[in-house]
């Protein structure tokens, strides 16, 4: 298994716990939760099942029969509720040898249909029969992450602080995506790698599509740009696989989307049509706990002035390149390689992966253990001063922000007079601005370094791509 080591090693120990385990596994569709699971265990389970996509509750406890049949509930009829389903669940377990009864239930929003009442019965399975008990792992996954945040994690009823671990599974890093492409066979460089990050993220199945025996380019046309591309449809997929109604959560999407900063609320509910009622909050928290978006407080800003992004690369390459694609060509991105259009975009997306990998360039410099935050940062021209937008910046409780300045350049990056000033430029309005009173550093972060000269002086620091690459 690639990476996962905390992950694997958190559901290990709930076998050497002396208490029954109730634990949720959740996280953005394709990102590997149910991989996790069964491979962690080894598909050995007391008992396993799968909810069924966009069915009613008789058709699910006749899928939830079929499980309980194969693992060894033979004369057993279709339940006729789901408190009958879990009460046969409880024979079930009741009648396992095993030391431990790991029971993994796969999809479980999807077994949730209107008016089942499958929630109480779920309440009352764990409350009244396997927390009462020391011998049960009990694991519940699905796609659909709001979900399992609002009705498992944040569950006001029965199953209040019921929860004795939960695993929110992120993508791959830039090091494990590398690790994976190595298993894959894929020969690609650490270039290229960040080229796939850019588009596809650490979203392992998105990786595991691409065909060694084609180019990185030919397999972006085919997997988005060909007649019958696997993922140019995957975009309406993941929303609704995520979400019952995808509508307000794409509005906001689409919204960020246009903005590289990301935006307020106030920004979010004008230029999304989502009105600003209680109900924002918890969608904003559900993009947010899926991965799509991030919030964060620029300098000077109280929290209720907080700031949405979206990060997910797969979303914003969709935005850019595909959603409003005309041409129809089949080759589109081959062709688009070194034009203007494809540039402007590496620079914008490398930003991102560095944003993304903030915990790496942290380490990088030597500061790990220093509390920070991380956003990117503007400030409009006006009669007597130029505009200024900063890349990254690492503003740290030790007294010192890291101004990085982030180039997605082939060749070693070499600084002139009138990118240093420039960087000076940043650096005086940021200071001007926010009139903060620490310490402001010059960062480089670069594919292949910075040339050496004059002007590159005043850098204090540098970071290079293969910094980026470790855990």
């Amino acid at each position: 298994m690639i990476g996962r080591i905390e992950e694997k090693k958190r559901l290990l120990n709930a076998l050497e716990s002396d208490e029954s385990q109730f634990i949720a596994v959740y996280g953005r569709r394709r990102v590997g939760k149910t991989y996790l699971v069964r491979e962690t265990f080894g598909n050995k389970f007391t008992f396993a099942h799968t909810g069924l996509a966009k069915k009613n509750t008789r058709e699910q406890l006749h899928n939830f029969q079929i499980s309980l049949r194969n693992y060894g509930l033979k004369k057993t009829p279709i339940p006729e509720n789901w408190l009958d389903a879990f009460d046969m669940l409880a024979t079930l377990i009741k009648q396992s040898r095993s030391k431990k009864k790991v029971v993994f239930i796969d999809e479980l929003p999807w077994m949730d249909a209107p008016r089942s009442s499958f929630l109480s019965a779920l309440e009352h399975f764990w409350n009244s029969f396997a927390s009462a008990r020391k011998d049960v792992v009990f694991i519940v996954c699905g796609s659909a992450t709001s979900w399992i945040i609002n009705k498992i994690v944040k569950n006001h009823g029965g199953l209040h602080n019921r929860l004795t671990g939960r695993i929110h599974l992120q993508q791959f890093t830039l090091c494990e995506c590398e690790l994976y492409a190595k298993k894959l066979r894929l020969g690609m460089n650490r270039r290229q790698i960040i080229e796939g990050y850019m588009i596809l993220g650490g979203v392992p199945y998105y990786w595991s599509l691409l065909d060694r025996e084609k180019s990185f380019a030919q397999n972006i046309d085919n997997l988005f740009f060909a007649r019958d591309a696997e993922l140019k449809d995957e975009f309406s997929e993941l929303y609704a696989s995520l979400f019952q109604r995808p509508e307000k959560y794409l509005a906001i999407i689409e919204a960020l989307g246009r903005k590289k900063a990301g935006m307020s609320r106030t920004e979010i509910v004008k230029e999304s049509g989502v009105p600003d009622n209680g109900r924002l909050a918890s969608t904003l928290s559900d993009l947010e706990n899926c991965g799509f978006i991030r919030k964060y407080t620029c300098i000077g800003k109280r929290s209720k002035n907080a700031m949405y992004q979206l990060i997910d690369q797969y979303t914003l390459f969709y935005f850019k390149f595909v959603v409003d694609n005309l041409v129809n060509d089949e080759h589109f991105w081959t062709k688009s390689i070194d034009k203007p259009i494809y540039n402007t975009w590496c620079g914008l997306a490398f930003e991102r992966i560095c944003l993304l990998h903030s915990r790496q360039i942290k380490a990088a410099l030597g500061i790990s253990g220093i509390i920070s935050s991380e956003y990117s940062w503007f400030v409009e021209g006006d009669e007597k001063n130029p505009g200024a937008q900063i890349d990254l910046l690492i503003d740290r409780s030790d007294g010192v922000i890291n101004l990085c300045e982030i180039k997605f350049s082939k060749s070693t990056f070499k600084i002139d007079a009138k990118f240093e000033l420039s960087l000076q430029n940043k650096r005086t309005r940021f200071i001007e601005t926010t009139g903060t009173e620490k310490s402001v550093v010059l960062t480089m972060i670069t594919l292949n370094g910075i040339y050496r000269n004059s002007y590159s002086n005043e850098i204090h620091s540098q970071i290079t791509i293969d910094k980026l690459f470790t855990f």
